[in-house]
């Protein structure tokens, strides 16, 4: 089974399940998710988990993002992209330079408001099935934040520009918001994520490309770590890294509280050859971090331990081998 991140190029017309599903039969594996939903006609980076690292999903479904987005002026619809019913059609009387004005006063915190066809659960409901039923519901405005507004192009009535986000902040709902300051309504043209947190869209490989990745790496290197996969690891490098002591390793790998001395020292962690990302410290070090992520001998990673009344106690366990 594979244990870690891949950061996938989701292609149009494929749903973010489908992209899942489709992992599922490549990998020959049941334990993945991903990280935030993309619509069908939107394509771009999505950050999948698998194995033991779904239990980063949550985490890492908060992280910010950056989207590449083409908005119309002038035309409002159902669902505030181009695949819904057009609702109106307006004339565009704007200049640029009020088309830029109006986009940018939409940088900073904002109070936003959900779409319908949105995955969104009211009272348990997805406001997206309600909206296919012609059902519309009062939404609670919510807080998001645009962190980064660029414009790139400006030609009437379209705008591309960039936009960097926090999670729950709907683009296809910016662009109805600007139209709607602007007095001609907008609904969104296309959109590419182009960045989750660290994944950037250069980096990441289609279905088509993991597969024959995936089956040329199988061929050379039978039973080795895939090379685009990322460890797990990984996203807790800015933690100091510690080694436990053999004689306690099977506390640790039981979730058991240790104390500082059931963990080696610097010295006698780097004897043992471990190579890991990040720092690695030990011994009375260790006694400026309230917490840490924790290895056997072998490099194999255990998981994260928090600092509480002067043991370290388990937070999340990703050790992969039998215990």
């Amino acid at each position: 089974m594979v244990h870690g991140v891949i950061n996938v190029r989701k292609e149009k017309g494929m749903t973010s399940f489908g992209v899942v599903s489709r992992m599922r039969r490549i990998f020959n594996q049941k334990k993945i998710g991903h990280t935030g939903t993309l619509d069908p006609e939107v394509e771009g980076v999505l950050v999948v988990c698998m194995g033991k690292a779904t239990k980063l999903v949550d985490d890492m479904s908060r992280g910010t993002k950056t989207y590449r987005c083409t908005m119309l002026l002038g035309r409002v619809t159902d669902t505030q992209d181009l695949t819904g019913t057009t609702l109106r059609e307006c004339a565009v009387t704007a200049d640029e330079e009020e088309v830029r004005r109006a986009l940018l006063s939409f940088s900073g915190k904002q109070m936003q408001t959900p779409p319908m066809y949105s995955a969104v659960k009211v009272n348990g409901k997805k406001l997206v099935d309600l909206a296919r039923r012609g059902i519309e519901v009062e939404r609670k405005a919510r807080e998001v934040e645009f962190s980064e507004i660029g414009i790139e192009e400006i030609a009437l009535p379209y705008v591309t520009f960039h936009v960097t986000c926090s999670h729950g902040a709907y683009i296809r709902t910016l662009c109805h918001d600007v139209g709607e300051a602007l007095g001609c309504g907008a609904c969104m043209a296309s959109l590419v994520r182009t960045r989750v947190e660290e994944f950037r869209l250069e980096d990441a490989h289609t279905l088509a490309e993991l597969e024959a990745m995936k089956k040329e790496e199988d061929e050379r290197n039978p039973g080795s770590m895939y090379s685009f996969v990322i460890p797990i690891d990984h996203f807790y490098r800015t933690l100091p890294a510690c080694v436990v002591k053999e004689a306690a390793a099977h506390l640790a790998l039981n979730g058991v509280r240790l104390d500082p001395d059931e963990i080696m020292d610097r010295a006698e962690a780097e004897g043992t050859g471990i190579r890991v990302e990040g720092e690695l410290c030990g011994g009375e070090e260790i006694e400026n971090h309230s917490e840490l992520r924790l290895y056997t001998a072998d490099a194999s990673f255990i998981g994260t331990f928090a600092k509480r009344g002067g043991k370290y106690i388990m937070q999340k366990h990703f050790y992969i081998g039998a215990i």
